[in-house]
C-alpha cells in the first residue's frame, strides 16, 4: 500500500522550525555581543540546564499521550479522550501507591485504569459504532468529574495526600556537563519516555502489527481481505492508547507526588496539546517528541520568566506563551492528512 503525503503541512513544519532556529540564533548573537542585555540574558535562560530539565519533565505526559493517540488514529479510531485518560491515570496511580505503599505498583494501577477506560471507549466506538468524537469527549468529561469526586470521597478534598516522587537517576560526570547535563540527571519517567518513543516508532514501521495498524486506518477492506481482523487490530491500538496515556498520567502525578483536582485538574489541557503534537509530528513518534519539546520548552521558559523578572511583563501574559504557540502551530498543520478511514466504522464483509 502506497502512503500519500501532503506537501503543505511539511512546508509549514519547516517554516516553524526555521523561525525557531532563526530566533534562537538571533538571541545567541545578542548574547555574544551584549551578554548583559535583555536578549542576551534571555538566551542564557533558554539554553540553561534548568530549562532543559523542566522541558523534559513537562514533555513526559504529553509525549506518552501523543504516542497513544498515534496508535489509535493510525488504526482508524480518533481518540480525543486522551485528556481524560491522563486524568484518570493520575488519580488512580496516586491512590494505588497510597494503598500499596509502592510508587511503581501505583504506576501500574494508573496504567491499568487508563487502559480499562480506553477499552470501554473502544467497545462503544467499534462494537456499538458510536460517534468517536462524542465518545472521546465523554471519556474526558467522565474522568474530569470522576477523579476529583473520588479524591473528595477518599481524601476529603479535590487534592490527594502526598505519596512521594519517583526521584531522579543521575549519571556521574555526564550530569555535570553544561546544558545537556540535565539529560543525565532526570526522573526515570524521562528515560521511559525516550524508550517508549523508540519502541513505538519501531513497532509502527518495522513490525507486522505496525503494518496492520496503518492498513486498518488507510484501507481496512484490504486488510480484511488479507485475512486480518480489522476490529481486533483497532481494539489493540485503542488499548495501547490507554496504556501509553496511563503511563503519562501516572508519571505526571508522581512528578509532584500527588493528584490535584482543582479546575481542569493537574492535567490542564496536556491531552489536547498531545493531539496537536502528533498532528504536527505527522503521526510519527519521533516527530511528536520533537513538537512536544517545542511546546514544553516554551512552557518551561514562561515558568522561568515568571521567577526571573527578566522583563516587566505581567505573569498572566507570560503564561499564554505555550498556548499561543499551539494556535500558531495549528494554523500551519490545519491540512495535515488524516488516515483515509479515520473516524469511519468498519465491519468484516462490508463492501
Amino acid at each position: 500500500m502506497t502512503e500519500r503525503f501532503d506537501a503543505v503541512p511539511t512546508s509549514g513544519r519547516a517554516l516553524v522550525a526555521l523561525a525557531a532556529g532563526l530566533l534562537l540564533a538571533g538571541l545567541g548573537v545578542a548574547a555574544l555581543v551584549a551578554p548583559a542585555s535583555g536578549p542576551g540574558r534571555l538566551f542564557g535562560l533558554v539554553v540553561s540546564s534548568s530549562t532543559l530539565a523542566a522541558t523534559l519533565r513537562l514533555s513526559v505526559p504529553i509525549v506518552f499521550a501523543a504516542i497513544g493517540g498515534i496508535f489509535a488514529e493510525k488504526s482508524g479510531v480518533i481518540n480525543i479522550g486522551l485528556e481524560g485518560l491522563l486524568i484518570i491515570a493520575a488519580f488512580t496511580a496516586v491512590f494505588g501507591a497510597d494503598i500499596t505503599g509502592s510508587l511503581w505498583l501505583g504506576f501500574l494501577v494508573g496504567v491499568v485504569a487508563a487502559t480499562a477506560l480506553a477499552g470501554l471507549f473502544a467497545v462503544v466506538c467499534i462494537e456499538f459504532r458510536a460517534d468517536q468524537i462524542i465518545a472521546g469527549l465523554a471519556v474526558w468529561l467522565i474522568a474530569l468529574g470522576l477523579a476529583p469526586f473520588g479524591s473528595q470521597v477518599i481524601y476529603g478534598g479535590p487534592n490527594t495526600d502526598s505519596v512521594g516522587t519517583l526521584g531522579t537517576i543521575t549519571v556521574p560526570v555526564l550530569a555535570d556537563l553544561p546544558v545537556v547535563g540535565a539529560l543525565f540527571d532526570a526522573s526515570p519517567a524521562v528515560y521511559l519516555m525516550f524508550l517508549a518513543v523508540g519502541t513505538a516508532w519501531y513497532t509502527l514501521n518495522r513490525t507486522a502489527f505496525g503494518r496492520w495498524v496503518r492498513a486498518a486506518g488507510e484501507n481496512p477492506k484490504a486488510l480484511d481481505t488479507a485475512g486480518v481482523d480489522v476490529s481486533r487490530v483497532r481494539y489493540a491500538a485503542v488499548l495501547l492508547s490507554g496504556t501509553f496515556s496511563g503511563m503519562g498520567g501516572a508519571a505526571l502525578a508522581f512528578s509532584i507526588g500527588q493528584f490535584t483536582g482543582n479546575g481542569p485538574t493537574m492535567v490542564n489541557g496536556k491531552g489536547f496539546i498531545a493531539i496537536v503534537a502528533y498532528l504536527f509530528g505527522n503521526y510519527n513518534p519521533v516527530g511528536a517528541l520533537l513538537s512536544t519539546a517545542l511546546f514544553a520548552g516554551l512552557d518551561a521558559i514562561q515558568l522561568r520568566l515568571q521567577t526571573s523578572q527578566l522583563y516587566a511583563v505581567p505573569d498572566s501574559l507570560v503564561q499564554t506563551i505555550p498556548f499561543v504557540a499551539v494556535i500558531v502551530v495549528l494554523a500551519f498543520v490545519g491540512r495535515t492528512r488524516l488516515p483515509e478511514s479515520a473516524g469511519e466504522h468498519y465491519e468484516s464483509g462490508e463492501e
